[in-house]
């Protein structure tokens, strides 16, 4: 009987014993020099931004990533000992594995903070990028930097031992200052709206409270482009560990999964010194904003639709319910009908081929994303993604039938899952059973118990004959 050996374990001098559909970088890696520092080394910049930064070194070797972890050493003890690289899945119909080697050295920012300082003043070093959440930026509600967070309060007496993105981002631009460097461009990467304008507003307000002359520096010669991210990236499991070694020869502690579809907008005030970015498939636009209004109604608001409606219906993943053809049909209506007329499309988009895109996204059968990962927060989520759409039309005088539906079927949801004795993720959660508890299911008493509340829907609409009356109707609908 034959024993089949175990996989090679992926590293420099394996990755050529690849099987031969994988794809391998582009460039030879000893030549790579590091010219970005990029804090928050997550899957999400492990299946984007650098995927980016791995096409661009196939014909600059100045861009090669210092990943920089703030918090836990796990990726460093994966791809350490495979010389930084990691294999990429891109699923799709015909899913691709991709080589990345654009990591070229990887830091755990607690264990040796001088390391990190010192590849942020490195002349070589002319960008970090960054993706930490929303709530690495440690912003107050108004939007300002929160001086009060514990993080911030920690760095500000403690510059040389930050824990904050922030506090690593103004110690090093202060030691670039000292030494009569140029700042280093800081691209943050999470989906955060005029992200880039926002962390300047912080780490200049930071710079304030330890140098004046610092903090001008910053805001005068600092550039923080504003972006827009995306790509659905699923968690890495045993599955894909099992898939990527049959699929490459090779074992890998932590492959990355993602859809086929990327986009990265980035504002374009980086000049000169700047990688290539449109070469490596980028969009550069001076109009982040319309980029990203398309994507939240068009993306995000018609995947809300679907996760409420969708769940009603008895489904439990996006390419179930667009396999509904009631579901189909609703997306792409409310796509094309309803909320690309509110929209204006910024140059380099074309709205009715982002549609389609979108759509097709949707329809990936490799992609499980789950409704009920996507009906949480609907107090956060609806505000944003469906009610400007709904009173720009109303404005307009076009119809809403079909954009007040993703509503009534939260309100649904919601009270399915109350009855259920279910969880809602929610911020609002006990509200919201409150309110579901109270319900009879006659229609006008249930909307008005959920047009009520605190803070979810805009005065305007709430006054609005014509918003409620369609809202009662569709909510009679699905009943």
């Amino acid at each position: 009987m034959t024993i089949a050996s175990p996989a090679l374990r992926l590293r420099a001098t394996s990755a050529p014993a690849a099987l031969p559909d994988v794809e391998q970088p582009a460039y030879v890696r000893e030549k790579v020099t590091v010219g970005v520092v990029h804090l928050g080394p997550g899957a999400f910049h492990r299946a984007h931004q650098a995927f980016y930064f791995d096409r661009i070194l196939a014909k600059d070797p100045r861009w090669g990533i210092c990943a920089v972890s703030l918090k836990s050493p796990g990726v460093r003890d994966a791809l350490e000992p495979q010389d930084g690289l990691y294999t990429l899945a891109q699923l799709d119909r015909d899913t691709t594995f991709r080589l990345v080697g654009s990591i070229v050295e990887v830091l755990v920012a607690p264990e040796d903070p001088p390391a990190v300082f010192a590849r942020m003043a490195s002349p070589q070093t002319r960008m970090v990028t960054l993706t930490v959440t929303e709530k690495g930026y440690c912003l107050s509600a108004e939007g300002g930097l929160d001086e009060s967070h514990p993080d911030i309060v920690h760095d500000l007496a403690n510059p040389g031992s930050p824990v904050s993105a922030i506090g690593y981002l103004v110690e090093g631009l202060r030691r670039r200052f000292v030494s009569g460097l140029a700042p280093f461009a800081v691209v943050a990467c999470d989906n955060l709206t005029d992200n880039g304008w926002r962390l300047k507003a912080a780490v200049t307000a930071f710079a304030a409270k330890r140098d004046s002359q610092l903090a001008a520096w910053i805001q005068a010669e600092g550039r923080f482009p504003r972006t827009m991210v995306d790509s659905i990236t699923p968690a890495t499991d045993s599955a894909l560990r099992d898939r990527v070694r049959l699929a490459t020869g090779l074992e890998d502690a932590w492959p990355i999964q993602r859809e086929a579809f990327t986009q990265w907008v980035i504002e374009d005030c980086l000049g000169t010194d700047a990688p290539d970015f449109a070469d490596a498939g980028v969009t550069l636009t001076d109009d982040v904003r319309g980029f990203e209004r398309a994507k939240l109604r068009l993306l995000n608001g018609v995947h809300s639709t679907l996760a409420y409606a969708g769940l009603l219906r008895g489904h439990e993943t996006v390419f179930e319910g667009m396999s509904d053809p009631v579901l189909a049909a609703l997306a792409r209506d409310l796509m094309l009908l309803d909320i690309m007329p509110t929209l204006t499309a910024p140059r380099g988009l074309v709205l009715q081929d982002y549609a389609e895109a979108i759509l097709d996204r949707f329809r990936n059968p490799e992609i499980r994303h789950l409704l009920s990962q996507i009906a949480w927060d609907g107090t956060q989520k609806l505000p944003v993604r469906i009610l400007g759409t709904l009173s720009e039309a109303l404005d307009a005088g076009r119809p809403i039938a079909r954009l007040v539906l993703p509503l009534a079927a939260w309100m649904h949801f919601v009270r399915q899952r109350v009855a259920g004795q279910e969880p809602l993720v929610d911020p609002l959660a006990e509200s919201l059973s409150d309110i579901a508890s109270r319900c009879t299911g006659n229609a006008e008493e249930d909307v008005a118990l959920f047009l009520a509340v605190k803070g979810m829907f805009p005065q305007t609409l709430l006054e609005n004959a014509d918003f409620r009356a369609a809202i009662v109707a569709a909510y009679a609908e699905l009943a």
